[in-house]
């Protein structure tokens, strides 16, 4: 970030200020506004913390559902407004300030200080920013692996870090606390819509078994499988090709129930490659549905429903089973059954692999799939595509949010 500095190098101006604000910030040593301390913990109990880059400070049980360790005796004890450093990596965001927790305790493993210096609110926010990565980087040397630099401790303490005034130090805080606390509002809705549609789609799908009013065929009644391709991905291409191409690791982690191929971004297979040995038949019509047959965990077997084709072509790729429906169901419901946890029940005793996990064609054909009416069908899939809609555009709110926190953490803070 670039800024105005004085001759001599100990005065900085931010770009952007507030009104009312003008006087040069001025470079004090890193060491003399934080005081280490090592107050250790004499007997276990659940307040363990952690620290992570993005999370920030974080209860353990947070993260793993139980308390992970034997023990967290010796352990180090925080209180609110703790700063944490990392003694590897501190360049890659691998600091913290507790504003979350009243007391816990961390690691041996971390450093601990109080803040003394500046406001604890401000130092939360520009440990994270771009600048601290850059400050700490400075302070930083090559450790025993290339991929791992050690903190020059001394070095960092000596370090200047440019404030304003005490008053201006608040008027910052306080904006970026606002922001940051309305991505935490936010966060937190789109987590209870996601909660929420989870209960309604097993509310939806989990009562049907015993209804006279669904009906249960076999996998391989409901559907014709086709053929995929196995096409990596050097042979594809974002910006054009001949043919889209569904790519089972996008099916997993990019795409939702849905792919409409006439408004996502979905990756081409380069013009150069033959797709001689395809048959029209194989590619992809509205209403096929892609399942992914690999992947690293138990999200093996997440498919998508394509819709939006048109004109266009498009293939399913490596590691995909694509199934063409052959009875009339309602535009997206089967997107929506085959990720329910209805179905999903159905598939993960029939995954196989260890570090990988895997289904094939023969054992997905053992599954069945279930549906009401075709009125209800659209009823199910509407309400459900509601919701997702909905978390879509929250989701880009707190996006929003964040970019705008970051820029002001780029225009606000050296």
């Amino acid at each position: 970030m670039a800024n105005v500095s004085s001759s001599n190098g100990l005065e900085k101006r931010p770009k952007l200020r507030f009104p009312g604000f003008d006087e040069p910030w001025h470079g004090k040593p890193f060491g003399d506004l934080i005081h280490e301390y090592s107050d250790r913990t004499q007997t276990e109990n659940e307040d363990t913390l952690l620290s992570a880059a993005i999370e920030g400070m974080f209860l353990n049980t947070e993260l793993f559902g139980h308390q992970r360790g034997a023990s967290n005796r010796g352990y180090k004890k925080i209180k609110y407004g703790t700063m944490v450093l990392s003694t590897q990596n501190l360049h890659l965001g691998n600091a913290n300030v507790n504003l979350r927790f009243k007391h816990g305790m961390v690691s041996p493993a971390y450093k601990t200080y109080d803040i003394t210096g500046c406001s604890i609110e401000l130092l939360a926010h520009w440990i994270k920013s771009d600048a601290a990565k850059h400050f700490f980087y400075n302070a930083t040397t090559v450790g025993a692996s290339m991929c791992r630099r050690n903190v020059e401790w001394e070095t960092l303490y000596e370090q200047p870090l440019f404030l304003p005034s005490p008053d201006e130090q608040d008027k910052i805080a306080s904006i970026l606390s606002i922001l940051a606390q309305r991505i935490d509002v936010q966060q937190k809705y789109v987590a209870a819509l996601k909660k929420y549609k989870r209960g309604l789609s097993d509310e939806l799908f989990g009562k049907n078994e015993t209804s006279e009013e669904w009906t249960t065929v076999p996998f391989d009644e409901a559907f014709d499988l086709l053929q995929n391709n196995t096409f990596s991905r050097d042979e594809m291409s974002d910006e054009s090709g001949i043919a889209y191409n569904i790519h089972y690791g996008d099916v997993l982690i990019k795409y939702g129930v849905v792919v409409d191929l006439s408004k996502s971004k979905v990756p081409y297979i380069r013009s150069d490659v033959s797709l001689s040995k395809y048959a029209q038949s194989s590619y992809l019509r509205d209403g096929d549905i892609v399942i992914a047959d690999t992947a690293e965990d138990y999200t093996v077997g997440k498919a998508v429903e394509i819709v939006g084709v048109a004109d266009a072509k498009a293939l399913s790729g490596l590691h995909t089973i694509p199934c063409r429906p052959n009875i009339s169901f309602a535009p997206m419901y089967l997107g929506y059954f085959i990720n329910s946890k209805r179905f999903r029940t159905q598939i993960l005793p029939l995954v196989q692999g260890t570090k990988v996990s895997s289904i094939s064609k023969s054992e997905i054909l053992k599954t069945s799939i279930s549906f009401p009416s075709f009125r209800v069908q659209s009823q199910i899939a509407s309400m459900l595509y509601a919701l997702d809609h909905r978390i879509d555009i929250c989701q880009a709110c707190v996006q929003g949010l964040v970019c705008t926190k970051e820029a002001l953490l780029q225009q606000l803070l050296i």
